[in-house]
């Protein structure tokens, strides 16, 4: 059978979707956009937490693909230390946004395993287009607990943080003191 048979028995979605899928890090922000599989993926980098930029490289993925300013996007991300305040921003900017368990994505155990970020984000993007349209053990999603529960959570990271960068110092300390020959108590 032509593919142009093959294609055209499909079904069309009802309406046009942007996907978006993040791949978030401390100083950038890796994007991907496309609107449907078999779409090659519109990559995009952008500084960390910069929500005007983010903004902006939403308006010129509509732009690339012709949809209308309306457009529904759905997006996603993993978990992660940024926390959920993300989640929280899209969701007031009326953008669908997941979040993925990290250790639930799938990985090929066959052979060795590329990792960069324009990997990972074209990968997200195929998982989120696969869930989105009814595939749901794609990947596990995380729940969002709400502020003050995440709040604490970030509490008890910080204070293992301080922990781990006061031993540091004193080990420091101890070095540049054991050099200058004096015995320290610390």
């Amino acid at each position: 059978m032509a593919t142009e048979t093959v294609q055209s028995t499909l079904p069309k979605p009802i309406t046009e979707v942007l996907y978006l899928a993040f791949e978030l890090s401390q100083m950038q922000w890796k994007l991907g956009f496309t609107i449907g599989i078999g779409q090659p993926p519109r990559i995009r980098n952008i500084t960390a937490r910069d929500l005007n930029a983010l903004h902006w490289e939403i308006r010129q993925a509509r732009q690339r693909f012709h949809l209308p300013e309306h457009t529904s996007v759905v997006s996603c991300y993993e978990a992660g230390r940024d926390g959920f305040w993300l989640h929280r921003y899209l969701h007031q900017q009326g953008i669908a946004n997941l979040i993925a368990d990290s250790a639930s994505i799938e990985v090929n155990r066959c052979k060795k395993r590329a990792k960069t970020d324009c990997l990972d984000v074209t990968k997200l993007l195929t998982m989120l287009m696969r869930y989105h349209l009814g595939e749901r053990k794609v990947w596990r999603t995380v729940t969002v607990p709400d502020e003050e529960c995440e709040d604490r959570r970030h509490f008890h990271r910080e204070l293992a943080d301080l922990k781990v960068e006061r031993t540091r110092h004193i080990n420091r300390i101890k070095g540049l003191l054991t050099g200058q020959g004096v015995c320290s108590s610390i």
